[in-house]
Parts: structure tokens; C-alpha cells; sequence
């Protein structure tokens, strides 16, 4: 038996595809085969697997069960939840994979899947290797087994066990329907003080607003609850749980690299000079502030595949990036868990006397920036026109950083350049000190790109 999938959905970090148009259950169970494949080829043969709240999720999770089992593995069916909670069966199941069936903050009719294995995050070369296996029909074969297997009360306890408030909070969470509802109405029982919930049923639809926190628009109805309830803090969470979103208690936006500076705080008061890592788009304010506040700040690659193994390289106890994927190795496992994240957060500001998330976001510098400016730009080309504006920033003796596209330092802030792994767009971004220092830097922008022939107009 061969498989051939279609071209667009074999991605960077994730497989993700339209259902009924690029993804069929009969992809699923290939993909359940040729990385079940995988798994057995590397000496495994248990592999957890999970499935989020869309509507196309449990047809994937069978069909990915068959093929699993076919390749000869032990299904471990951890059940419907975040993406976390299946990261966290992998780990205390002691399995040798982990499939999660989820769509992410995608719309409702798209679905994916996201892989680890033998502990480690499966992207990139891996995940192109599915292809290869299954166009070449070069499948294991066995008898497989399933098992149902619920870490739904470990995981809970797990999370609620690390929190170290000292006062009650009033808190409104957001689940913008998505899979951390049943989670989560668990874990607030355990949590001191008041919480609301927003939009908790897990519904596939997402009758309510699309569960993507990076996006102002949707947090809303988080904004107005905080303020009418006035609570200390929102928190709202992605469609699987793996981003989060912060409000204060003004209702004001804390972004990716703000709430990473807070958790860091802390974290450096018992680890000192720990190595906190931040994605290539954050905040110069960040990598000045965690020098300020004696930890050693690593700049990163966008991506959470790439910033897990970073991180496992470099032994660095906390990560996170501008779209809100936090990361704890400190008293945790190293991924991204937006739940977690939010018990940190709850604890830090349960601890503090005078201050407030808001006060403490006002003590950051104040810098002006664009929003993630995205632009259309074929795949084909995206990455050729980084490599033009590179070539022609070292001809003019530019500074700058290249891990990740092009951070450009100049004397009014810095802007970026860099090609979507996942879309075929590029991705821009400036900070300056002052609005007329971000004109500068956008115009710069502009002109670098106007020299390989793509205007900034376009952005979306």
C-alpha cells in the first residue's frame, strides 16, 4: 500500500490541512502508519495520542488508531484535551511518541496533527519523512493494541500542584470554546479565589470568537468581563492550549515578550543568572531587561519545535515567543503549556504586595512598534528575497542578526525580516523609542524590500 499526500500540508513544525479538501481520514491513517513506522524503527512501539474539540477530530484520531496499530503499536488514548495534556502523557506514560489531533488556532474546517517522539519535538526532515515512508509504501506492519488511557486527573493535579499564591485572585479566563475547557473548570476547583470562564464548552464551531489570542479583537469579551467583574487579571488560551493571552486589569493587551518578562522575574530571584530564551520578534525591551535583572537572554527561531530543542541545548529553565507559547523547565518539562503558564503567572502575582500586572507593565520602557506585519510572497521566493536583503545589509556594513531572517539594529530600534516557515508570506516587525524613529525604520523596510520587487502595502 502506498499514500501520497497532498503537497501543502506536510509543513515545518506541524502537518495541518483542510478537511475534505486537502485532508481526508485516509491521510490520518497514513500518517498514524508511517510514523508509527518511525516509532518501531527506532526501537519504540507505545505512542499517546490526543485530540482536540473540532468537529473533524475524532474521525482523525480513529483513523490515525488504525493506522498506529497496523504499524504495530500500542495506542495509548489519552482523550479529548489541550495539546499539553497529550506532551504530558508522553512524558509520565513513559511512551515512545505522541500524536495530538488538533487544528490549533486554525478555522474550524482545518485540522493537523502534532508529533513528538522518543521526548523529543518531530518536525521539519521528520515530518517530511511521513511522505517518503508512505509514497514508497514502506510500512512496518504488526498486531497493535489500544489502550484508553485518561492522564485527565494527573494532569490537573499536576498543574494546581505547582501553585504558590499567597492571596486570592479574581480571575476571567477565556476558552474561546477551545480544548482546555474541561481542563480547566477542573483545575479553577482547586485554585483559590474567583474565577469566571468565558465561552468554556469545548464546541467545534467556535460560536463565539475564533480562539487565537494573539489577535486583539478576540480578547474582547475577556477585556469588558475583567473590567465588569473587576478582576486582576484575564487569561484566555488558544484552540489547544498551547498560547496564551493576558490582560491586566485595565483590560490592557500584555503581549508574548511582556509576560515572559514577568515569569523571568521571578524565576531569576531563585535561579540567578538562568539563560531565558525569546523568539527573534520580541521586544528589545526584554533582552534588556533580563540583563537588567542579572539572567543571561538568548535571542531565538521563531517556531516552538525550534525553540524546545534550543532550550534542551542550551539547559534553559524558560522560553517563550511574541505569539504567547511559554515554555517552563523550572519544576516542569520543557513545553509549551499555556495552563501551566497561567498557574506561574497566577502564583507571581498572588505573591506581590503593591504592585499589580498593570503597575508592572507600566515599569517597562515604553517602545512604539508595528504589529507582526505579514505580506504575501510565493513560497518559491520568500526566502530568496531574506537572502537579497541580507547580501545587500553586510555590502552596506549593517548590524544585524541573521538567526532567523534579518534583525536590523540601527540608532532608532530595530526592524525584522524573515520568511513564514508555514505560509507563503513574509513576516515583518519595528520598534523604535518614538513615532518618528519607527517611520524611519518602516520606510527602511520598505526600501529593502521594494529592492527585490515586493511592496509593504499589502500587509495582513
Amino acid at each position: 500500500m502506498t499514500h501520497t499526500f497532498h503537497p501543502t500540508i506536510l509543513r515545518e513544525y506541524d502537518i495541518r490541512g483542510i478537511i475534505g479538501e486537502t485532508l481526508f481520514a485516509a491521510d490520518a491513517e497514513a500518517i498514524g502508519r508511517a510514523f508509527g513506522t518511525r516509532v518501531r524503527r527506532n526501537g519504540g512501539h507505545v505512542v499517546c495520542l490526543g485530540w482536540d474539540g473540532r468537529l473533524s477530530s475524532p474521525e482523525m484520531a480513529e483513523a490515525l488508531t488504525r493506522g498506529l496499530t497496523a504499524a504495530g503499536c500500542t495506542v495509548r488514548r489519552v482523550g479529548r484535551g489541550p495539546t499539553p495534556m497529550l506532551y504530558f502523557a508522553a512524558k509520565v506514560r513513559d511512551a515512545d511518541g505522541g500524536i495530538m489531533v488538533t487544528g490549533s488556532h486554525n478555522p474550524p474546517n482545518h485540522n493537523g496533527f502534532k508529533m513528538v517522539l522518543a521526548g523529543k519535538p518531530f518536525f521539519g526532515p521528520d515530518i517530511q519523512s511521513l511522505g517518503t515512508i508512505a509514497s514508497a509504501g514502506d510500512f512496518a506492519s504488526g498486531e497493535g493494541k489500544v489502550v484508553e488511557d485518561s492522564v485527565f486527573e494527573q494532569y490537573v493535579s499536576r498543574l494546581a500542584g505547582d501553585y504558590d499564591g499567597l492571596r486570592d485572585l479574581r480571575v476571567v479566563w477565556d476558552c474561546g470554546n477551545g480544548a482546555t475547557g474541561e481542563v480547566l473548570h477542573a483545575l479553577i476547583k482547586r485554585l483559590p479565589g474567583t474565577h469566571t470562564v468565558l465561552f468554556g464548552e469545548i464546541d467545534g464551531h467556535f460560536p463565539n470568537h475564533h480562539p487565537d489570542p494573539t489577535e486583539p479583537h478576540n480578547l474582547a469579551a475577556l477585556q469588558d468581563k475583567v473590567l465588569t467583574e473587576s478582576a486582576h487579571i484575564g487569561i484566555a488560551f488558544d484552540g489547544d492550549g498551547d498560547r496564551i493571552g493576558v490582560v491586566d486589569a485595565e483590560g490592557r493587551i500584555l503581549y508574548g515578550d511582556q509576560i515572559l518578562v514577568i515569569l523571568a522575574e521571578d524565576l531569576l530571584k531563585t535561579l540567578p543568572g538562568a539563560t531565558i530564551i525569546a523568539d527573534v520578534k520580541a521586544s528589545k525591551v526584554f533582552f534588556d531587561e533580563v540583563r537588567r535583572m542579572g539572567g543571561t537572554a538568548l535571542m531565538g527561531r521563531t517556531g516552538h519545535s525550534l525553540i524546545k530543542t534550543q532550550m534542551a541545548e542550551t539547559g534553559a529553565p524558560l522560553a517563550g515567543e511574541m505569539s504567547g507559547h511559554i515554555f517552563f523547565a523550572d519544576r516542569y518539562y520543557g513545553f509549551d503549556d499555556a495552563l501551566y503558564a497561567a498557574v506561574r503567572l497566577l502564583g507571581i502575582v498572588a505573591r506581590w504586595d503593591h504592585m499589580t500586572i498593570g503597575l508592572r507593565r507600566d515599569k517597562l520602557p515604553h517602545m512604539v512598534n508595528t504589529p507582526e506585519l505579514r505580506f504575501d510572497c510565493p513560497d518559491e521566493r520568500k526566502f530568496a528575497v531574506v537572502a537579497e536583503v541580507k547580501a545587500r545589509l553586510e555590502a552596506e556594513g549593517a548590524t544585524f542578526s541573521a538567526i532567523d531572517g534579518v534583525r536590523v539594529d540601527t540608532p532608532d530600534g530595530w526592524w525584522l525580516l524573515r520568511a513564514s516557515n508555514t505560509q507563503a508570506v513574509l513576516v515583518a516587525r519595528c520598534e523604535a523609542a518614538s513615532a518618528e524613529g519607527l517611520k524611519h525604520l518602516r520606510q527602511t523596510l520598505s526600501d529593502q524590500l521594494a529592492a527585490s520587487g515586493v511592496s509593504l502595502g499589502h500587509t495582513h
